[in-house]
């Protein structure tokens, strides 16, 4: 790491690479599994670099003798908070920083509560927690400090917890 270049913490969810049928289901603007998959790395390697950390929330790949490969070619430390579409073999690949089914943790002086799934209530909501989840694809309508960083809605690429808070 550079100096003065601070590591920045990133979100994501739902990139479902692979999976023709998120094209379809989800009505994602790509012509192909191929394009949609090169265009979400791209973006991911845009914005998060290798020093940086990266959540990702749920749905990561359709196969998981994939799941290797992909977190090879794409940039920072990665950690899973699975989602249903994360087979055992997505959860056991190497490249992991950590895997889970939820985590909290304090960043920028805010409690994150982040799962897969959006929570109707969660830790810390009546004291300020934000909820950070996927799974709904942009579709749920959310409670205050709850947020979605599925890719559907979020440009197709990952974000900070700085860009989730000012829209």
């Amino acid at each position: 790491m550079g100096v003065g270049l601070a590591m920045k913490v990133f979100f994501t969810s739902d990139t479902h690479f692979g999976d023709h049928r998120t094209i379809n289901i989800h009505k994602r603007p790509f012509a192909s599994v191929a394009e949609m998959d090169a265009m979400l790395i791209r973006e991911w390697n845009t914005v998060v670099g290798q020093e940086d950390e990266l959540w990702h929330l749920g749905d990561f790949a359709r196969k998981g003798e994939a799941v290797e490969g992909l977190l090879a070619r794409l940039k920072g430390r990665k950690h899973l908070v699975a989602g249903n579409n994360d087979p055992p073999a997505t959860r056991a690949a190497a490249g992991w920083a950590s895997v889970q089914d939820y985590a909290e943790f304090e960043q920028e002086g805010r409690r994150l509560v982040l799962c897969h799934y959006p929570f109707r209530s969660w830790n810390g909501q009546a004291r300020g927690a934000i909820d950070l989840h996927g799974h709904s694809h942009g579709r749920l309508k959310p409670l205050p400090r709850q947020f979605d960083v599925g890719v559907d809605c979020r440009s197709w690429r990952p974000v900070t917890l700085e860009q989730i808070l000012s829209g």
